[in-house]
């Protein structure tokens, strides 16, 4: 029998497990016959001089135990303050180069990028300042062409937008 005080010096995550995995969405529409995204640029210190590869469908972490759809529904609107409802069409996951897996879905709407809010996060910078400030997930919010995104993007998600496209003439 193993006693309770044995597991008083645990740490209280033991069990959970770290993400590697994330969820979100590829918003697309179409605009005088030409198809759109809608992408995410990450806010913080880290990424404020960096464009190009620098932005994301918006997507974040979730956990085992959560739905993926709800999971990247969730991280959609804490990314850009709108929700998104409609049909939601399963992509085929990604890796990015970290290895971290990306599960999304593509569906058609139409947001106010200028209008987008983010929620925050809080780091210490400058680094070993003492200093903590508060920065926004997500600074700033676009609608590209298919070629400006492919661009725009992290690599590795280049090929959610051409499954897109794919889905896109098949239709």
């Amino acid at each position: 029998m193993i006693k309770v005080s044995a597991f008083v010096n645990l740490p209280l995550n033991l069990s959970i497990k770290m993400a590697k995995q994330s969820a979100g969405i590829l918003l697309y529409r179409t605009t005088d016959h030409l198809l759109q995204v809608f992408l995410v640029h990450s806010g913080g210190p880290f990424f404020v001089n960096k464009d190009d590869g620098s932005w994301s469908i918006p997507k974040g972490e979730f956990l085992d135990d959560e739905v993926p759809l709800d999971a990247a529904k969730r991280e959609f609107f804490e990314e850009t303050g709108q929700a998104v409802n409609g049909v939601f069409i399963p992509l085929t996951p990604i890796h990015q180069k970290a290895g971290k897996k990306v599960f999304a879905w593509a569906i058609e709407g139409d947001i106010n990028a200028a209008a987008i809010f983010s929620n925050t996060f809080e780091l210490e910078w400058p680094p070993k300042s003492g200093k903590i400030n508060t920065f926004p997930e997500v600074d700033k919010a676009g609608w590209f062409s298919i070629e400006e995104a492919k661009i725009k993007i992290n690599h590795a998600q280049v090929g959610l937008i051409e499954e897109l496209i794919s889905l896109y003439r098949a239709d």
